[in-house]
């Protein structure tokens, strides 16, 4: 019997008896239904409706960048294969040797390495389309000896400055041929394997008995927000930006969303959004207005949001997604550094917490271990939940397990005693044949979801999966087949799943093409 009737039908019961006695029972029946509110609130985790699941989809590469989402993006940046990030290794063609910060930093540079690994690795931190920091191992900045005959090249500079700044020039007709001019208007040369200066007055010859040339590989990059907008510069990066918000996620994509058996949005959004109108740089204004759209339409769907901190300041994994500049993994680090990400949090609760589609807050996506200690990581978590609860004592507080070996449980002795607290996890696949990835879904996720969800603990979210794999000419059954058994498992999740994402071109990572494709049915 539900609670509401059971109360009513002893009250209208009670009726019979004197005034005194009649106010006493009822006091007591208004208590028991308080004491039994608050029970089933507790057993629940704070879920006032526990049959209620979150079945949402990312809208990933809309507030913050990821290339292979949306590749197109990046097209108009000149020089785009030398963006922030990007690791180039050179090799010199009169020694025949690679360029190698001796130790992996923190003395000179040599040409004297047969072979080129993480020492002769040097990763550009972009000023313009030509002009760049070389960033080393050990993370200090290639630059010309000042404290010595100002012409021997060195990685010493933590901080980059004028002379730790280059150019990089390529040969006509081939670009894989460059000199690196430096700050003294001079070229660097690889005189012998093991002194490299910064004395070359250069020619046009480009011969193979320069030795200022040097050949390059690019060991590959990053395409996030940094990339994106410190690639196209402050005049175009705005435009850019503003364009891709403005036409990627739209009203009519909430009506689909809310038309097709979804009920929410997973949102991810980057610590700038806070400082909108004026970020800092390279950033830009306008995903706080975006984000603003997004309430709008929720709320006139129907759609419930969860806003995913996807990108912490400093990077909580060192990968594109969290906008790091050069792959460092910075965030957790310093307590400034806890206090920043925690405004942020504050910050977006504040502005949505009267929002009725503001359902749930990530603190953080996908930190990584052993980088983000849990130690720096539980204090995050705390902080972000109190400043969630300041401003809203309904919207749910998501926390993301680390990746990276650790227990599935190690977040319960926090999560545990705050109400409202939701456990994330992400599942994703890499086996090669239909019938390994459908058992282990059954098997091992199974095994796996059962694992984090107790009836005592924080409730489970699989915030990111998608029915996509590496398995090669599977069918659209083999397709469908496999994304049914996520959908089975997944729904065991006691607060829901997310797909991961809602658009993108590559086909099965579109929740949207495979739901107007019928591969996958909700």
């Amino acid at each position: 019997m539900h609670l509401s009737i059971l109360i009513i039908y002893m009250m209208i019961y009670s009726k019979g008896i004197d005034n005194k006695k009649q106010m006493a029972i009822n006091s007591r029946i208004l208590l028991l239904g308080i004491v039994f509110l608050f029970c089933k609130v507790s057993l629940s985790h704070g879920r006032t409706n526990p049959s209620f699941r979150v079945k949402a989809v990312n809208l990933g590469g809309w507030l913050v960048t990821e290339g292979w989402i949306k590749p197109s993006l990046f097209d108009g940046i000149p020089n785009k294969d030398f963006l922030d990030g990007t690791g180039l290794q050179f090799k010199s063609v009169t020694t025949g040797k690679y360029l190698c910060a001796e130790t992996g930093g923190g003395t000179i540079i040599v040409a004297n390495r047969s072979a080129a690994s993480g020492w002769e690795t040097f990763k550009l931190w972009r000023i313009n389309e030509k002009t760049f920091n070389f960033r080393v191992f050990n993370k200090q900045f290639v630059g010309l000896d000042t404290s010595g005959n100002g012409i021997d090249v060195v990685a010493v500079a933590s901080t980059p400055g004028k002379s730790e700044t280059f150019e990089i020039v390529r040969k006509p007709l081939n670009s894989s041929h460059v000199r690196i001019k430096a700050p003294n208007g001079f070229f660097l040369q690889a005189k012998t394997e093991t002194l490299v200066t910064a004395d070359f007055a250069g020619n046009s010859n480009w011969g193979e008995n320069d030795p200022s040339v040097f050949v390059i590989t690019n060991t590959g990059g990053l395409q996030g927000e940094f990339q994106i907008t410190n690639g196209y510069g402050p005049e175009k990066a705005p435009q850019v930006m503003k364009e891709h918000w403005s036409t990627y996620i739209v009203e009519d994509d909430f009506k689909f969303i809310s038309q097709n058996g979804l009920n929410a949005v997973r949102i991810p959004v980057g610590w700038w959004i806070a400082s909108d109108p004026t970020p800092p740089h390279p950033y830009v204004c306008g995903s706080l207005k975006a984000l603003d759209n997004a309430f709008a339409w929720a709320q006139k769907y129907g759609v419930n949001i969860i806003i995913d901190l996807h990108a912490a300041p400093g990077s909580q994994n060192g990968w594109e997604h969290s906008s790091t500049r050069d792959g460092s993994q910075e965030w957790g680090k310093t307590d400034e550094n806890i206090q920043q990400t925690v405004a942020v949090i504050d910050y977006l609760t504040a502005r949505y917490a009267k929002s009725p589609s503001l359902y749930a807050v990530e603190l953080i996506n996908e930190p990584l271990a052993p980088g983000a200690s849990l130690e720096m990581v539980n204090k995050y978590y705390k902080a972000g939940y109190d400043a969630v609860r300041k401003h809203s004592s309904t919207a749910y507080v998501v926390m993301s397990n680390r990746l990276g070996q650790i227990d599935a449980r190690e977040l319960f002795p926090l999560a545990s005693g705050l109400m409202g607290s939701v456990i994330d996890v992400h599942y994703y696949y890499l086996f090669s044949t239909v019938q390994q990835n459908i058992d282990y879904v059954y098997i091992n996720r199974t095994q796996e979801l059962t694992y984090v969800t107790t009836s005592n603990g924080p409730l489970t979210f699989i915030g990111e999966w998608v029915a996509e794999w590496q398995v090669q000419g599977a069918s659209k059954e083999d397709y469908q087949r496999y994304a049914k058994a996520q959908l089975d498992v997944f729904e065991r999740a006691t607060f829901g799943w997310a797909y991961w994402t809602l658009k993108n071109v590559n086909n099965h990572w579109s929740l949207e093409w495979m739901i107007k494709n019928c591969y996958i049915n909700l």
